[in-house]
């Protein structure tokens, strides 16, 4: 590596994909060379904005064999859908056996795959050529989230006690692309597109500062899963409409709500538990996410839409619509919060700075594919649960071989009766 940088390549070059470039403004140490995607416009967008910003003197590639194939690029960004992880990192993997290219390492977004056996697969995949790995769950590396947990565990925690509840959620009005609408692309709804950072963060609150994850041990999952919202005809439209007529939630919906409650055991025989709630039904100022924990004389509180920089505009004030305040913006009028530095807030500038610098000195980052595979196995778990109706023990019987009844597209609430 030339001067001690590390140079990156993103598969993918959509809205996750330039989340992340824009964060790279505030790593050291690291260039942005490279993108593909498809559509290859896509790629050339994603590309132009790295140069834009100057986080690097980023081209598009062919194929991801050509990217590996670069000396220059020493490790990839996993930024496309769902469906094609495991094809990914199969092309990697052969591109490296071949000889083709080397890499340091690899990240991947959210989900690590759409169910146990994927989410395994591209673990194995990763360990068998080497590659340092790095699980993209920017909620545990936010500011705030950080922040807290230090002063919990080093002052509170000390005198008064571990804590007992955390309560996480994520909530929006809905997905930006239609694939993820899609229960068979992207592995259910929003149980698995946004449950993964409410589960994870809360599991990296309750984990004491210098503990491994598996110091908390699952003991069992509750969950719940319904359509509220998106499966009412007026709704289902808008969906059929942004889908050229692919998405059909009045026949084949995913969830657009969930709640799950995990119970843990801790190394010390402490009992923890989690409560997360996951919603595409929300209507506010857009995308919020909160986190709440709470012990023996102690609590901590976090909003994201509790802004310290708030607008109004009055009806006169007339513009396009956008997302200029905040991700997932719902309104251009009233009084609305303003969300300054996004990819610092929710946690992204953190954790790509933790990625790059784990990468360079060789080590495996604290957040990698193993807790991407604990967490797919807890989700998985949550919706074994809410199609039986039942609180499931963990880890349940036939947990590697499950898939939700969403993801192969029969899942149906409106029809449907629980087992």
């Amino acid at each position: 590596m030339k001067n001690n940088r590390l140079g990156i390549g993103f598969v993918g070059g959509g809205f996750i994909a330039r989340f992340h470039i824009k964060s790279m403004i505030g790593v050291r140490n690291a260039d942005v060379l490279g993108v593909v995607s498809k559509p290859r416009d896509t790629a050339e967008e994603t590309a132009a904005l790295a140069r834009e910003i100057s986080v690097g003197d980023a081209k598009v590639y062919d194929s991801i064999t050509e990217m590996v194939a670069d000396p220059k690029i020493n490790a990839l960004w996993i930024c496309a859908p769902n469906y094609t992880r495991v094809e990914v990192m199969e092309e990697i993997v052969h591109a490296i056996e071949s000889g083709k290219g080397d890499l340091i390492g690899v990240t991947c977004e959210k989900p690590l795959g759409r169910n146990v056996k994927e989410a395994k697969k591209v673990l194995e995949l990763s360990q068998r050529v080497n590659l340092l790995d790095g699980y993209l769950e920017n909620q545990v590396f936010s500011p705030s989230v950080v922040r807290g947990r230090d002063i919990i565990w080093a002052r509170a925690v000390a005198t008064t006690g571990v804590p007992f509840l955390a309560r996480a959620a994520e909530e929006h009005s809905g997905p930006h692309m239609p694939w993820f609408w899609e229960g068979e692309l992207q592995g259910g709804g929003v149980l698995n597109d946004m449950m993964c950072h409410s589960v994870e963060e809360a599991r990296y609150i309750l984990t004491p500062p210098g503990k491994p994850r598996n110091w908390l041990t699952p003991i069992s999952v509750n969950a719940f899963t319904d359509c509220l919202k998106w499966q009412r005809p007026e709704y289902a439209k808008i969906l059929a409409d942004n889908s050229g007529g692919k998405t059909d939630y009045i026949n084949r919906p995913a969830e657009d709500f969930a709640r799950s409650l995990i119970e843990y055991r801790t190394a010390d025989g402490d009992k923890m538990v989690v409560e997360t709630t996951t919603s595409w039904c929300f209507v506010g100022a857009g995308l919020r996410l909160s986190l709440e924990l709470f012990g023996p004389e102690y609590s901590m509180f976090i909003n994201t839409l509790d802004s310290n920089l708030k607008v109004f505009f009055s009806r006169n004030v007339t513009g396009s619509e956008g997302e200029d305040l905040v991700e997932k913006q719902n309104a251009e009028s009233g009084l609305m919060p303003v969300v300054s530095n996004e990819a610092e807030e929710y946690g992204y500038t953190a954790e790509n700075r933790h990625m790059v610098e784990s990468f360079l000195a060789g080590k495996r980052p604290s957040e990698n594919f193993s807790d991407g595979l604990e967490v797919t196995k807890l989700l998985m778990t949550a919706y074994m649960s809410a199609e039986q109706n039942k609180t499931i023990t963990f880890p349940p019987d036939g947990l590697d071989d499950f898939i939700p009844s969403v993801a192969k597209g029969n899942w149906n609430p409106k029809t449907q009766k629980k087992v």
